[in-house]
């Protein structure tokens, strides 16, 4: 590089904006981890007939909380994909609250590496950000993170 002006055309070639490819495996399936607290979701998404299996159960058996079942369900219904995929999920750790927040962001990584068009769909409804809150550690001269024990004067 003899001058400056040589840096301009370097950054035309590095600005163009990510390429999201689709990332498939042999057997046509999409692989995405998921977390959410303290539960890790494996999760794999091939096209099917809308069976969701979670840790060798249907879903609905596994999660038996309308609530949760209706976490689990929310990136495909966002992506109007319903009964499009089948899903298969094994997730440890945590509580089932938990587990279903890791399996819903283990589902909405796998459909965007699936079909990549979803992607700012499934951005826009925020189930691509990873929750990053988890419990605080307890702390010596504490009851519990923060609580102190009861004050007393004598």
């Amino acid at each position: 590089m003899a001058d400056l002006s040589s840096l301009k055309d370097l950054g035309t070639a590095e600005a163009a904006a990510p390429a999201h490819v689709r990332k498939v495996d042999s057997l046509g399936r999409s692989y995405a981890t998921g977390k959410r607290k303290n539960a890790v979701a494996r999760v794999w998404v091939k096209p099917g007939s809308g069976k969701i299996i979670v840790n060798g159960k249907e879903f609905a058996e596994y999660f038996a909380r309308p609530v949760l079942q209706m976490i689990l369900r929310q990136p495909i219904v966002a992506a109007a994909r319903d009964g499009q995929f089948d899903i298969v999920a094994t997730v440890a750790g945590g509580g089932l609250s938990g587990q279903a927040g890791a399996v819903r962001h283990g589902v909405s990584k796998a459909l965007t590496y699936f079909e990549p068009g979803l992607r700012a769909v499934l951005k826009k409804g925020g189930f691509l950000t990873r929750d990053s809150r988890v419990v605080e550690r307890k702390k010596y001269g504490k009851a519990k993170a923060r609580r102190s024990f009861q004050f007393s004067k004598r």
